[in-house]
């Protein structure tokens, strides 16, 4: 790692590449380079303010920064990201310690080491690594490694740990001055212990390591004492029950809860969210009896739920609980998440409630989000976005002035950028599918219909909210005079159970339907031309473009497919890296399978995939494409040292934005869409 000591006063932030992009369409630039602002976090004690920035004078690379609150006028100490390994992210921690993830290219064999696409004698991957830092960045330490080596293991195990980590984060301990806890993983017997470390003198005490077939799930924030274990238990050919073993406080004993026992294929939320001191209660999030996830206390000393929920939705699932992390408020519920069309936060604390309204008149149309604060609610993080505009990170001081720290695009702008709604259309069999359609700025209905991107989601056990698009490609689309409807169809996880089972096993089949049926909305409204449709989607919504080539009569006028899954048969139970996840969803991946119906293909295809994608690897894409080529007009791009999952390097981000811009353009059905 290279140490830097640029410094750079607050508002240069703003200014990093500060031309605003005039002209319409949006430029393929101003979605693509290095944000000017990310991953921003305040330390605990509130003396601390951490980012990721624009490396000064390269529109590619990323840099650490760092500023002194109590200086703030001075502005950050920047050390931009070393020649090969990329800072991707960046955590204020305590201490005046900092947390930065890097990432750069590794090629290998690692095809012992288990996990997603890691076969064969050579591997085309990432390393990504967690390192240690002080506030001045004078020196970065791999973080939370162990310093002792150990003897017998072979170099091909001690080459897994080096690529796939070893060690990570588990909780902050926010009251703890000084520690945090860890999971780290031992080489010896592959077992995820936890530690509490020290991040002044990076010491490690066992707190408590994997036995009886048990893993803690639920540490008290207060002082790291372990609360509730869970333990993977076979009850039956392919069946298995999760067991959730809860600490007695008088005899110290973890007992498992009947209640608290859920089997694996029922695929019902089971969360321990946290734990009221007052009570003794535990807050459960759960969908147990409910289309929806609902917050539940449970009383561990009679084994009983609350009869009614504590927080519940009639239409979308609870989120999450928000817990006070301060000394003045510890431990306190101060508000709850609703994952509806944006997941939204309700404060219930009177505090946050006033902070929460005021901020909202003051960045009107926005969502605001408020992050870290320090215990007098002095200095306090908050972040404001929409569709319309990129995140940007403030400064609320005193409670009463807001200081900018700067937007993450501030040369995008908003006026270039159309509206966003909510919708429900109806499939063909009665579900009810949501939706989000977003429209070229200034289209009105009586404009006529316009060129229609149907854009399905990855997943397929995934959501999408309103809001700014990260990835760039729906405002891209807008901006060129496309409207865009992004379906959340049967499989979608998070809106409830009945849309989420329905995906099951329907692969191509009725989760294609959805797509679709969004398709004739889009006509039926007069929001789109019958014959200027197009499908686009990635990963799974990869997928769903392929299935779209094979199936017959489909809407589309071509179909693109970014990094696909094509060959069912060939998924099997390599896709990921988390045992139980391949469990569940390996089970309802079945359908159409587009392998099996290249005979059928009927609409030109572009698709692209990276080199270093490891979870949809290359032969899905090229596979398909070559198996179509003769029949449809079919064109296939392999992307360099591209990875699957976000972030991606601004120039490879370019080069996708660009094939998808011309393909649309000129390749797509008779003269382009």
């Amino acid at each position: 790692m290279q140490r830097g000591s640029l410094k750079l006063p607050l508002a240069a932030l703003a200014l990093l590449a500060s031309a605003t992009q005039a002209h319409e369409p949006i430029s393929i630039d101003a979605l693509t380079r290095t944000p000017a602002i990310q991953s921003v976090s305040m330390s605990t004690d509130g003396k601390n303010l951490v980012a990721l920035v624009a490396a000064p004078g390269s529109d590619e690379d990323t840099a650490l920064a760092t500023w002194d609150l109590d200086n703030l006028d001075k502005g950050p100490v920047v050390t931009p990201s070393g020649d090969r390994m990329k800072f991707i992210g960046a955590s204020a921690m305590k201490a005046d310690r900092v947390l930065v993830r890097g990432r750069q290219e590794w090629s290998g064999d690692i095809s012992s080491c288990g996990g997603e696409g890691r076969s064969g004698s050579l591997t085309r991957t990432f390393i990504t690594k967690s390192y240690l830092t002080d506030t001045a960045h004078k020196k970065f330490d791999e973080a939370f490694a162990s310093k002792v080596r150990k003897i017998g293991i072979s170099e091909q195990t001690e080459r897994c740990f080096d690529v796939l980590g070893s060690s990570s984060l588990v909780n902050g301990l926010p009251l703890d001055p000084d520690n945090v806890i860890i999971n780290r993983v031992d080489p010896a017997t592959f077992a995820g212990n936890f530690y509490l470390y020290n991040l002044r003198t990076d010491d490690a005490k066992l707190l408590s390591d994997v036995k009886d077939g048990t893993s803690p799930v639920l540490f008290n924030p207060r002082n790291g004492d372990v609360l509730v274990r869970s333990r993977l238990e076979p009850v039956g050919p392919g069946e298995y029950e999760i067991r959730l073993l809860l600490r007695d406080p008088d005899t110290g004993a973890f007992e498992v809860h009947d209640k608290l026992t859920n089997k694996l294929s029922s695929r019902h939320t089971f969360t321990i969210d946290g734990f009221d001191e007052k009570t003794g209660k535990y807050y459960v999030l759960t969908d147990k009896s409910s289309n929806n996830v609902q917050a539940w206390l449970y009383d561990p000393k009679t084994r009983e739920f609350d009869p009614e929920p504590l927080v519940a939705h009639p239409q979308y699932d609870i989120g999450g609980l928000i817990y006070g992390t301060r000394p003045s408020n510890f431990g306190r519920v101060l508000g709850f998440i609703v994952n509806g069309p944006r997941s939204e936060v309700t404060w219930i604390d009177p505090a946050f409630q006033s902070i929460q309204a005021s901020l909202e008149k003051a960045f009107p149309g926005q969502s605001v989000s408020l992050g870290s604060y320090n215990d007098d609610l002095s200095r306090l993080l908050f972040t404001t976005s929409s569709a319309q505009n990129p995140p940007a990170y403030h400064l609320l001081l005193d409670r009463k002035e807001v200081k900018t720290l700067g937007s993450s695009r501030p040369w995008v702008d908003a006026k270039q950028i159309g509206e966003q709604r909510w919708i429900t259309y109806t499939a063909r069999d009665g579900m009810q599918i949501p939706a989000i359609l977003d429209l070229p700025a200034g289209w009105k209905p009586g404009d006529g219909p316009l060129p229609a991107v149907v854009h399905p989601h990855g997943g397929p056990w995934s959501r999408e909210y309103l809001g700014w698009d990260a990835s760039g490609w729906v405002p891209f689309l807008t901006s060129r005079g496309y409207a865009v409807l992004r379906p959340q169809y049967r499989g979608s996880e998070g809106l409830g159970r009945e849309l989420w089972l329905a995906g099951d096993a329907e692969w191509g089949l009725k989760m294609q339907d959805d797509k679709d049926d969004g398709a004739a909305w889009l006509v039926q409204q007069g929001i789109a031309a019958k014959d200027r449709i197009a499908i686009f989607g990635y990963s799974y919504g990869g997928f769903a473009a392929a299935a779209a080539v094979v199936r017959p009569n489909g809407p589309y006028q071509c179909a693109i497919a970014g990094a696909p899954v094509t060959d069912l048969t060939k998924l099997g139970m390599r896709w990921s890296d988390n045992r139980l996840q391949r469990i569940l969803q390996g089970r309802t991946v079945k359908g159409m399978d587009p392998m099996k119906n290249t005979d059928k293909a009927s609409i030109p295809l572009l698709t692209f995939v990276g080199d270093r994608d490891v979870r949809t690897p290359a032969f899905h894409a090229e596979g398909f494409y070559k198996a179509v080529k003769d029949k449809v007009p079919a064109k296939f791009q392999s992307i360099p040292d591209h990875p699957h999952s976000m972030p991606w390097y601004p120039h490879n981000a370019k080069t996708i934005m660009t094939l998808l811009g011309d393909y649309l353009k000129n390749d797509c059905g008779p003269g382009g869409l």
